[in-house]
């Protein structure tokens, strides 16, 4: 269980300007957490031919892009615009049209069941309200869609789950990420139903297929 930490809660205006920041070396500073500690693995695996009217909330850079090229239709949505210019970048480089907006998460501007799928990939840790966040995913995907998550949490190790705990302030100060969330929580909190979940490295990674 994660330590009972309370965090401040970051205005839109904040985390816009922090990705508005991050984002010119947003590549650069996720390679490790890419390429060594397997993240773009899990992805492809959770990702990898999905079809149909996707939305990739909290799209940030566009790592999930190449993972949409069987998708009907794709709309990617996220509070910075910095990161969406670095993103649509990367989609004309691939070859892909991508509706790309300025969105905030926890109020998603779309009908109910507007989608066929709905993916978001380390992205519940920033929201203010990750719960409101995944309940308006569950809103806008149809009854019988998918919502297909990537997200990291408090460690399942001991030791590492510690080390989170004590560098959880500093971690969120700096990237406005509370580290040592606990992501299947959160989503059964928001009436999701979870059909598949696998961790991996050391407990710290999360890939959940969800269900409204």
């Amino acid at each position: 269980m994660s330590a009972s930490i309370t965090y401040r809660t970051l205005s839109q205006e904040e985390l816009q300007h922090t990705y508005d920041q991050l984002a010119p070396d947003y590549d650069r500073m996720t390679f490790v957490e890419r390429t060594l500690f397997g993240v773009d693995r899990h992805r492809r695996r959770l990702l990898n031919g999905i079809t149909g009217r996707v939305l990739d909330v909290a799209c940030g850079a566009g790592a999930n892009f190449e993972c949409f090229r069987k998708a009907s239709h794709v709309t990617g949505i996220d509070l910075s615009q910095g990161m969406l210019d670095i993103a649509r970048r990367k989609a004309e480089q691939m070859g892909l049209s991508i509706d790309l907006r300025v969105m905030d998460a926890q109020q998603l501007e779309f009908p109910d069941g507007s989608f066929d799928v709905v993916v978001s990939a380390l992205s519940t840790c920033t929201f203010p309200d990750p719960v409101a966040a995944l309940r308006e995913m569950g809103r806008v995907v149809k009854p019988e869609g998918r919502i297909l998550l990537l997200e990291h949490g408090r460690s399942s190790w001991g030791l590492i789950g510690h080390h989170q705990d004590r560098t959880a302030h500093h971690h969120f100060e700096t990237a406005g990420c509370r580290w040592n969330q606990e992501p299947l929580d959160l989503v059964r909190a928001a009436g999701l139903t979870v059909s598949n979940h696998r961790r991996s490295f050391f407990g710290i990674f999360h890939s959940i297929e969800a269900h409204p």
